[in-house]
């Protein structure tokens, strides 16, 4: 069984900053892509921003040069550094990982339950 669990979010006031985090557990043979999306009341789901296994990292232009994503492949675990937040940064944040559970098996993605981020003066 395979679980991913968010946290570090909260409410922010305009221009502040938050670090959300998602570790992956279970049985994991490996994960590729990890990543964080939002999804704001009445909106679809969103990629806010990726990182591969290699590294390779891809931001929503909406947050380029204030969100910063990184992960501990030792610790399974992504992270998602956000600064000089702005109302509409408001929404549920989810994180999800690609992975494998055995070493021939299929990749799957799974998500995590959500963060609340809300920025409100």
């Amino acid at each position: 069984q395979v679980q991913l669990v968010e946290s570090g979010g909260g409410l922010v006031q305009p221009g502040g900053s938050l670090r959300l985090s998602c570790a992956a557990s279970g049985s994991i043979f490996s994960i590729d892509t990890m990543g964080w999306y939002r999804q704001a009341p009445g909106k679809q789901r969103d990629v806010v921003a990726t990182i591969t296994s290699a590294g390779r990292i891809n931001y929503a232009d909406s947050v380029k040069g204030r969100f910063t994503i990184s992960r501990d492949n030792a610790k399974n675990t992504v992270y998602l550094q956000m600064n000089s937040l702005k109302p509409e940064d408001t929404a549920v944040y989810y994180c999800k990982s690609a992975l494998k559970i055995t070493r021939l098996g299929r990749w799957n993605d799974y998500w995590g339950q959500g963060t609340q981020v809300t920025v409100s003066s």
